[in-house]
């Protein structure tokens, strides 16, 4: 069965077509413009079953339901649970976790079946930590980079938004906010990471997707590897079980 999976974030819509664990196409659009969905579905082979996971704005999940291709089976929106795919959760609300953090935790399941840190960076950034038993055990959300500088830029007086890159030691205010929005990112990672660690006795690998990945890579004193995309792999494994 050709399976349609659809992450949509709060920046881009990333999608992919797979069959019996192979990917057959891949793309993303932005998240302002869903309609631009229905040229990137053209041509796609039959699909029977649609599962996606959304955490944009209702309009864009109604514009992601108008440019679908036809399909056997109907659209499925992914909502978190209890227990799915070998993953536990641990959240006071499961279903209140945000669907794309769900599916990553189930994607970094299938990939390591052991304790590891769970991230993704992008407009926000989610740590979370996954149990040696595939239990969820929670996790924390910041602002991804982006954010972190524009909010500086918006509600200080002096620290308009301006060009930087990361420095150990910065010595310009460009460079230091950059380095500082880095930082942050980098520090929670590892925080989580060393709690984890502690749990488990001993450091846990951190699994890293998202658009700000290899920034956030670069600074990671860890066992890191990165995945194109940790929802889209989670989606694929809930699409081919049998739905409930």
């Amino acid at each position: 069965m050709n399976l349609l999976l659809i992450d949509a974030g709060n920046t881009r819509i990333k999608w992919g077509c797979s069959r019996d664990g192979e990917w057959l196409r891949q793309g993303w659009v932005a998240t302002a413009r869903p309609e631009a969905l229905a040229a990137e579905f053209a041509g796609l082979p039959g699909i029977g079953r649609i599962v996606a996971s959304c955490v944009a704005a209702d309009e864009v999940r109604d514009a992601i339901a108008a440019a679908l291709p036809e399909s056997a089976e109907p659209l499925r929106w992914l909502v978190a649970s209890a227990a799915q795919c070998g993953v536990r959760s641990s959240y006071a609300d499961p279903s209140s976790l945000g669907p794309d953090r769900w599916a990553a935790l189930i994607g970094a399941w299938q990939i390591t079946g052991a304790a590891c840190v769970v991230v993704n960076a992008g407009t926000t950034m989610t740590v979370d930590a996954l149990g040696a038993d595939g239990v969820f055990l929670g996790g924390c959300i910041l602002p991804g980079a982006r954010l972190m500088r524009e909010s500086l830029a918006r509600d200080t007086a002096r620290l308009a938004q301006r060009e930087g890159g990361f420095s150990y030691f910065p010595d310009n205010t460009g460079d230091a906010i950059f380095s500082g929005a880095v930082n942050a990112l980098a520090g929670a990672v590892e925080r989580v990471a060393r709690y984890l660690g502690e749990i488990t006795g001993s450091p846990p690998p951190v699994l890293l997707s998202g658009g700000d990945a290899a920034l956030v890579e670069k600074r990671l004193n860890a066992q890191v590897t990165v995945v194109d995309n940790l929802v889209l792999e989670g989606l694929a494994r809930i699409a081919a079980q049998p739905a409930d």
